[in-house]
């Protein structure tokens, strides 16, 4: 079964890749589909989505015998349930490194809940005689995926139901597909350091040791082999991503951000703004609110280098994740 579009092919749009059974095919083993939930519906909206099926991809058919996980924690196969016999590990790795080598232009993948191929993790590993064993596992194609693209952001499903997975997953998403286009239109010292300027609050907020590390990086710009530290970079960037920024960190960066206002601001409108991004770090509102007002304040009190700042708005306001983290 060939990939699918899901959707529609708007360039300004990052390429999702998502399991064929999530976007409505009848692929799974036993010729039914998984109906997604609403967040992963939301997101196939908001993106270019391209649908994926690693079993019919290598080849088997619906209805199919079902296949596991069997092995130790440290390796594992990808069997039929009845007999371990057919071994479809290898050409499900190697389904992912030709989904890859296909659409090297993939930003992000939902990967599916569970499932011995396409799960994110815990999924079940089972023992030679059949027996579950442990939920230590990620399935085999998710696996390869990560091995073969480490910067590709994955989520399953089921992970998307957590506002502040979903969350990271959409901005590493958009941060992935920035530099894609960075590179497509040819990396140099000063774009690098154009890049790392737009993401360098977005990066404190989610690991202050990497966001040191980043500008650290950046200022060998032109110094060193730029391809290598371009490499090193944005693999430092997108494993900071991964960490959950918290109340605390954000409000940190936020409050940097309000340092830029301290001379356009009266009294009254500082104690305003730090009341708001306390009541944040205190949670008793969301993200949106201080983040909503410092927009406020800057489109009163124009900035050059803070309208640049991917971490005013690191995906569109329309998606709302704010609202809830």
């Amino acid at each position: 079964m060939p990939a699918q579009d899901v959707t529609g092919n708007d360039a300004n749009k990052p390429l999702i890749g998502i399991g064929s059974c999530l976007a409505g095919n009848a692929v799974r083993y036993n010729g039914q589909t998984k109906a997604p939930n609403q967040h992963v519906r939301a997101l196939c909206e908001t993106f270019n989505a391209r649908a994926f099926c690693p079993e019919m991809g290598i080849g088997l058919g619906v209805p199919r015998p079902p296949i596991h996980l069997v092995g130790s924690e440290s390796s594992v196969r990808l069997v039929d349930v009845e007999t371990h016999t057919q071994d479809h590990t290898e050409a499900v790795r190697d389904y992912a490194r030709n989904v890859l080598r296909q659409a090297p232009e993939l930003s992000g993948y939902i990967l599916v809940k569970a499932s011995p191929s396409c799960g994110y993790d815990r999924v079940k590993r089972f023992n030679e005689k059949g027996n579950l064993a442990a939920y230590d596992q990620r399935g085999i194609f998710a696996a390869a995926l990560a091995e073969f693209d480490p910067l590709l952001p994955l989520e399953d499903d089921g992970r998307l139901n957590d506002p502040s997975l979903r969350e990271s997953f959409v901005s590493r998403v958009y941060t992935y597909h920035q530099w894609q286009l960075l590179l497509s239109e040819g990396l140099t010292a000063a774009g690098l350091v154009a890049f790392y300027s737009r993401y360098k609050y977005l990066a404190m907020a989610h690991h202050v040791p990497s966001y040191k590390s980043l500008g650290r990086m950046v200022a060998n710009a032109g110094k060193e082999d730029l391809n290598q530290l371009g490499d090193q970079f944005i693999s430092t960037l997108m494993a900071a991503l991964t960490q959950r920024a918290t109340r605390r960190s954000h409000s940190n960066v936020l409050f940097h951000l309000a340092g830029y206002l301290k001379r356009q601001l009266g009294p009254a409108e500082r104690q305003r703004l730090s009341e708001l991004i306390d009541q944040y770090r205190t949670g008793l509102v969301p993200l949106v609110v201080p983040v909503t007002m410092l927009k406020h304040h800057f489109a009163n009190n124009p900035n050059a280098y803070i309208e640049q700042q991917t971490f005013l708005s690191p995906y569109p306001d329309e998606l709302k994740l704010r609202n809830l983290v």
